[in-house]
C-alpha cells in the first residue's frame, strides 16, 4: 500500500490513497485515472459481497487486540485483520468504481440492509475457541475461493485472488494449529473447542449458495460458483478435524433460501458492529487528517 501524501492544504485524505500497487491498472482511489477499469454492475455487486465478507470479519478480529490469551495472538489476529482490510479495500474500491463511490463511502455510509456479507462473518467472537472455529471455516473457504478467483476472466478479481490466497494460506494454518492445540489440550479447552465448532457450523452452508447473479458471472468465467467450493472447503476442514478428533455437527444450518446476508437480511449482530465501525466517520463527515 502506498503512503498517504499531503494535498495542497497539508491534509491527507484516505480517499486519495493510491491502490496501484494492489490493483494493477485500476488507477487511483481518488478517481478513475489513466488505465482505470470500471466494474460492470453485476461484477461490482459480486466484488461488494466479497469485500463485505472481509471487512466485517476484520472488524470482529480487531476486538481481540489487547484481549487475546497471549501477546503473540494480539499481534497474529491483528495482522490477519489487516490482511482482510487490504482484501476489502481492493474489492470495495473495484465495486465502487461502478457508481463513483470510494471504498470509504461503501464502508462508512451504507446501512445494514445494504451490506452483502454472509452471516458467518458477523457472528460474535464468543470465547477464543469460538473465534478459532470461525477462523477455520472462514479461512478454508477463502483459500478455495481465492485459488479459483485467481483464474477469473476479470483481471482485477484475478489479481485480488492471486494476492489474497497467499495471505489466507497463513490464516488457514494459524486456525488449524490453534484448533489442534485447543482440542488436544485440557478437558476445558477441548470442551470449548467443541462448543465453538457447534456455534459457528450452522453458518457454513450460506457460503456455498448459488444465486442468479453469481451463476451468470460464473458462466462467463468472472465469478466462482459458490457450490463448487464446498468439496474443497469441507475436505480441508475434515482433515483438521480428523487430526483433532473432532466431529462436524450433523444436520445443523441457520441458512434458509429466503434469507441470508447476500440479500441484505442479517442477524441481530451486524447492526452493533456497523455502529462501531462507522461512528467516527458519521460523527465527523468529510474529516481528513
Amino acid at each position: 500500500m502506498t503512503r498517504p501524501t499531503p494535498d495542497a492544504h497539508g491534509e491527507v485524505s484516505v480517499d486519495r490513497l493510491a491502490l496501484a500497487e494492489e490493483l494493477a491498472g485500476t488507477g487511483s482511489a481518488s478517481g478513475p485515472g489513466e488505465g482505470a477499469r470500471i466494474a460492470p454492475p453485476e461484477t461490482a455487486e459480486y466484488a461488494l459481497r466479497l469485500g463485505d465478507d472481509a471487512l466485517v470479519l476484520a472488524q470482529r478480529l480487531g476486538d481481540w487486540i489487547t484481549r487475546a490469551p497471549e501477546l503473540e495472538e494480539d499481534v497474529a489476529l491483528g495482522n490477519i485483520a489487516l490482511d482482510l482490510i487490504g482484501h476489502a479495500r481492493s474489492l470495495l474500491h473495484y465495486a465502487g468504481s461502478a457508481t463513483g463511490r470510494s471504498e470509504d463511502e461503501l464502508a462508512y455510509w451504507r446501512d445494514e440492509p445494504e451490506w452483502r456479507n454472509a452471516w458467518l462473518f458477523e457472528q460474535p467472537n464468543g470465547d477464543f475457541a469460538c473465534t478459532i472455529a470461525r477462523q477455520l471455516l472462514a479461512s478454508c473457504y477463502w483459500f478455495e475461493l481465492n485459488t479459483a478467483l485467481s483464474a477469473s476472466t476479470d483481471p482485477i478479481l484475478a489479481a485480488v485472488g492471486a494476492k489474497a490466497v497467499k495471505e489466507v494460506d497463513y490464516h488457514r494454518d494459524h486456525a488449524a494449529q490453534w484448533t489442534l492445540r485447543l482440542a488436544g489440550g485440557t478437558e476445558e479447552s477441548r470442551r470449548r473447542m467443541i462448543q465453538g465448532v457447534a456455534d459457528v457450523w450452522p453458518y457454513l452452508d450460506e457460503l456455498f449458495e448459488d444465486d442468479e447473479l453469481v451463476t451468470r458471472l460464473a458462466a462467463d468465467g468472472v465469478a466462482v460458483l459458490p457450490s463448487s467450493l464446498r468439496a474443497g472447503t469441507e475436505a480441508a476442514i475434515a482433515q483438521v478435524f480428523a487430526e483433532a478428533e473432532l466431529e462436524p455437527p450433523a444436520g445443523r444450518t441457520a441458512f434458509t433460501a429466503s434469507g441470508g446476508g447476500r440479500r441484505g437480511k442479517h442477524t441481530e449482530h451486524l447492526g452493533p458492529l456497523l455502529a462501531e465501525l462507522q461512528v467516527l466517520a458519521r460523527q465527523h463527515p468529510g474529516a481528513s487528517w
